[in-house]
């Protein structure tokens, strides 16, 4: 399988000799999900903007197979924006429209087409704001498949998401994995990591990465969490419940 993310040796911070993250090397193939765990102010931030290009690379080096898409928690986003979710998803043409030229209805049947994938084209004219969290998510990610990116960057896309928007999202992740992209998901939740195909544990610097078997361990988790694991029973393993404000701006 094509490696779509090679990442070896990085390490990158907001400027001062602090360093956000620290040696971190992994890669992400075709059809991959990597479930990434850290703690706030961990490094979940400074590596989702140094895959997307926003963050000098101190030491190190990325390989990437095309610009990555970012798909932001939908609770974090605004309400009270006048737009509805056929011109969220839309948003996602700009980077490839130019300057000069408005969005046609190429662009927009994009979005319409994204909007049916994540189950939402009843949803088209409706107000984002007047959506639920789990609509909402679904909508960043149409808007990220309008992008139409090899690589997707997911910050805990369940985080708010209702049952039936959660089993949407679990499917769709299948669907685009079958297409041969590769999804990255910043998570908190253990039982999501395991249904990854390999996890990424940082704090500050790489803990552990590989198959959820080899890279959950409790040692794993107890570097990644410290004090903020719970074990309960012989095999359910829980974390504090985490909101990134820690390491700078997404």
């Amino acid at each position: 399988m094509t490696d779509l993310v090679t990442v070896g040796g990085l390490s990158g911070g907001y400027g001062g000799e602090r360093l956000a993250l620290r040696d971190v090397t992994f890669t992400v193939r075709a059809g991959e999900s990597v479930a990434v765990l850290a703690p706030n102010g961990g490094g979940k931030t400074t590596l989702f903007r140094a895959l997307l290009g926003e963050l000098p690379v101190v030491r190190g080096a990325i390989a990437l197979g095309g610009r990555p898409a970012y798909v932001p928690q939908g609770e974090r986003s605004r309400l009270d924006f006048p737009v509805d979710a056929a011109g969220v998803a839309l948003m996602g043409s700009y980077g490839r429209t130019p300057w000069y030229r408005r969005t046609g209805r190429a662009e927009r049947a994009a979005a319409h087409h994204a909007l049916d994938r994540v189950g939402l084209a009843g949803e088209a004219h409706s107000r984002y704001g007047t959506l639920s969290g789990g609509q909402r998510q679904r909508v960043l990610i149409a808007r990220a498949l309008v992008q139409d990116a090899r690589v997707l960057l997911l910050d805990e896309p369940m985080t708010g998401v209702d049952r039936v928007s959660a089993e949407r999202i679990m499917q769709l992740f299948a669907d685009l994995r079958g297409e041969g992209r590769a999804l990255l998901l910043a998570t908190h939740d253990i039982a999501l990591a395991r249904e990854c195909d390999r996890v990424l544990c940082i704090h500050g610097r790489q803990v552990a990465f590989g198959p959820p078997a080899e890279a959950l361990t409790m040692d794993a988790l107890e570097q990644t969490y410290g004090g903020e694991v719970i074990r309960l029973g012989d095999e359910r393993i829980v974390t504090v419940d985490h909101h990134d404000h820690g390491e700078g701006p997404p």
